[in-house]
C-alpha cells in the first residue's frame, strides 16, 4: 500500500493531520499587534543605542567635538590604564562581598518564610525596602553611619566600642556600600528563593524525616540541589546587577576615599560625563558587558540551569 494511503487511512475524515497546521494570517496581525510595540521599544531604547554606543568606543567622541574615528586606541588605553583595572578590582570586592552576604540572608530567610509562616503580609514587609529609591537609602544610611552623629556610632560607643568611619574609611567603604545594597535587596532575592521552594514536593521532606534525616542534612541534601535553576537565575540576576552599582557610591562616597569605592560604573560615568571622554568611557562599557556576558555564561553553564533533579 502507497505510504501516503496509509498516513490517510490514520487520520480521521474531516481532521487535518497535527503535523500540517493551518496558516492563519489573522492570528499572525494579532499577535504582531501586541509584540510588535515590544519590539519597537527595545530596537528603540536597547538595540540601536547598544550598536551605535559600539561603534563611539572607536571614537574620540565629545559633545562639543563631534566623533573623530580613532580605531582601536580607546581600547588600546584600556589595557593601560591602572585606574581602570583598580575600578574593576573594587567592584569585585564588592560583588563579592554583596552576593555573599545577600544569598546566604536570603537562603535564610526563604527556608524561614517556608517552614514558620506564608503571611502575604511578610511578604511584603520583606519587600518594602527594595520598593524604596536607592537614593534614598543610601543618603538615610549615610547620616546613619555618620561617624559623629550616626545612630550606628551612638550605639557601637554606648557598647563599649570605638566609633567608625563606615563611609570614610578606604578599608570599610566598600563593604558599607555592599552591606547597604545587601539590606535593600535580600527581601527581593529571598521571595525569588521562597517561589522556587514552593516547588520542592513536600514528600521529600517527610520521606527524608522518616530516614533520620535532620533539618541541616535536608537543607543540603534535598533543597539546595533541587533549588539549582533557581539559583542559577537568582545568581545571574544578582552579580549582573552587583556589577551596575552606581547610585550608592554617587550620593555617599563619590567614589573616595581616593580610589576605594571608584567602582567601574562610577568611573564609566566619570570619563564620559565629567571629563567628556564618551569614546573612551563607551570603551569601557563595552568591555564590561563582554565580561558580564561570559561571567552570566558560566555561572549557567557550571550551574546547569537547564537542568532540575526533579527531572
Amino acid at each position: 500500500m502507497p505510504r501516503t494511503a496509509s498516513i490517510a487511512r490514520r487520520t480521521p475524515r474531516g481532521r487535518r493531520s497535527p503535523r500540517h497546521p493551518k496558516y492563519r494570517p489573522g492570528e499572525f496581525r494579532v499577535a504582531l499587534v501586541f509584540v510588535g510595540p515590544a519590539v519597537l521599544g527595545f530596537t528603540a531604547f536597547y538595540l540601536f543605542p547598544a550598536f551605535r554606543g559600539l561603534y563611539y568606543s572607536f571614537t574620540d567622541y565629545t559633545l562639543l567635538g563631534g566623533a573623530q574615528w580613532i580605531g582601536g586606541e580607546n581600547y588600546a588605553h584600556l589595557v593601560t590604564d591602572d585606574v581602570f583595572w583598580n575600578a574593576l578590582w573594587v567592584t569585585f570586592q564588592y560583588v563579592v562581598v554583596n552576593i555573599g552576604t545577600q544569598t546566604i540572608a536570603a537562603l535564610f530567610v526563604a527556608v524561614l518564610m517556608q517552614r514558620l509562616t506564608t503571611s502575604l503580609a511578610i511578604r511584603g514587609v520583606l519587600l518594602l525596602p527594595y520598593l524604596i529609591a536607592n537614593v534614598v537609602i543610601a543618603l538615610v544610611w549615610f547620616w546613619m553611619c555618620n561617624e559623629l552623629i550616626g545612630i550606628v556610632n551612638v550605639l557601637l560607643e554606648r557598647s563599649g566600642f570605638d566609633s567608625q568611619a563606615f563611609f570614610g574609611s578606604p578599608t570599610l567603604s566598600i563593604i558599607t556600600v555592599a552591606l547597604v545594597n545587601t539590606w535593600r535587596h535580600v527581601g527581593y532575592t529571598a521571595l525569588l528563593i521562597f517561589a522556587g521552594l514552593q516547588t520542592i514536593p513536600p514528600q521529600l521532606y517527610e520521606a527524608a524525616a522518616i530516614d533520620g534525616s535532620g533539618e541541616i542534612r535536608s537543607f543540603f541534601k534535598i533543597t539546595l540541589p533541587l533549588l539549582r535553576p533557581v539559583l542559577a537565575l537568582v545568581m545571574v540576576v544578582s552579580i549582573t546587577g552587583s556589577f551596575q552599582v552606581f547610585d550608592t557610591v554617587s550620593v555617599t562616597t563619590r567614589g573616595g576615599p581616593g580610589n576605594a569605592t571608584r567602582v567601574i560604573y562610577y568611573y564609566i560615568y566619570e570619563m564620559a560625563f565629567s571629563r567628556n571622554h564618551f569614546g573612551y568611557g563607551l570603551a569601557m562599557a563595552v568591555a564590561l558587558f563582554i565580561l558580564l556576558a561570559a561571567v552570566a555564561y558560566i555561572q549557567l553553564r557550571l550551574m546547569r540551569s537547564d537542568q532540575s533533579d526533579l527531572d
